[in-house]
């Protein structure tokens, strides 16, 4: 081959990496093949690892991939502009000391998934809130170790949280949930389902502070009455969706009006609950005249 033609070629690695390969072609890899690529050679794990440095998103929930400590700590090792990250597929074996550096040195992070991650301490949930000044979105679904003091550092110092998933972070009382309403005023979203605790101070307080909530689970809160949901219905025009299910004090008298705004509410009203019931046992639907 002549020399000319050997100036001409030009080989995948010899374009800049960080001013093309990663902001022009890596970006649009899924993180599934950034992984196998990594694993070509040398040169191609310096430029996932480049690429990852620049990564926004850490998700592979959506993959089913269940990577090993020691890639999780390679992967992020060099992160520093990410935005979201979920821990959910490393739940089982996640611990302070491999979450801690990632929160440290990523303070623009606005969503964090830590739901499951049963090994995790307050440590992490204060460092969340102590680097993340910036989050928006938390979940912390079935983390029992949340308790009042990390809910209060949340709350202090992420006063722009908008979603917040507590469902079952059975350690939390009335008092916590009322102090995160009266910080986040922003909240939309909030979830303290399975959790005995939570009377309907808490669920006021919510109501009463986050005049913008769209979204309310109350699974399973069985000291929750009809009063609160009566708050609820008052001071939050935007409801989109309420979950009381299981919640044997909350009735139809006050969720009535809420369905009549067209409120998206988890329980079927009292008839038609009566007539699934009496299809299961006549083993087909009665016609029944609703508007006698």
């Amino acid at each position: 081959m002549c020399e000319e033609a050997k100036m001409r070629i030009c080989h995948l690695l010899d374009l800049p990496w960080e001013d093309v390969l990663v902001p022009h072609i890596l970006c649009y890899l899924p993180l599934q093949q950034l992984i196998s690529l990594q694993r070509v050679s040398r040169q191609f794990h310096s430029l996932v690892q480049v690429c990852l440095a620049n990564c926004r998103t850490f998700d592979l929930s959506p993959l089913g991939l269940c990577i090993p400590k020691e890639a999780f700590c390679s992967m992020l090792k060099d992160s520093k502009v990410l935005q979201s990250l979920s821990l959910q597929n490393c739940s089982d074996w996640v611990t302070d000391k491999e979450l801690l550096p990632v929160v440290g040195q990523n303070e623009h992070l606005q969503r964090v998934d830590m739901s499951g991650c049963v090994c995790l301490t307050r440590q992490s949930l204060v460092a969340v809130s102590l680097s993340c000044m910036h989050l928006q979105h938390l979940g912390l679904a079935h983390c029992e170790w949340v308790d009042s003091l990390s809910l209060r550092s949340l709350a202090d110092h992420c006063g722009g949280l908008q979603s917040i998933d507590l469902t079952a972070c059975r350690q939390l009382k009335d008092d916590a949930i009322c102090y995160l309403a009266k910080k986040c005023l922003k909240l939309t979203s909030l979830s303290v389902a399975v959790n005995a605790n939570v009377t309907d101070d808490s669920v006021e307080e919510v109501a009463k502070n986050c005049r913008g909530l769209e979204h309310l689970d109350l699974t399973g809160c069985l000291r929750v009455r009809n009063q609160s949901i009566r708050t609820v219905a008052e001071y939050c025009p935007k409801l989109q969706s309420l979950k009381v299910n299981h919640c044997h004090n909350v009735t139809e008298s006050s969720l009535d009006p809420l369905r009549k705004r067209n409120v998206v509410i988890d329980v079927e009203p009292p008839l038609q609950r009566a007539l699934v019931l009496l299809q299961d046992v006549l083993g087909f639907a009665p016609f029944i005249n609703l508007q006698i």
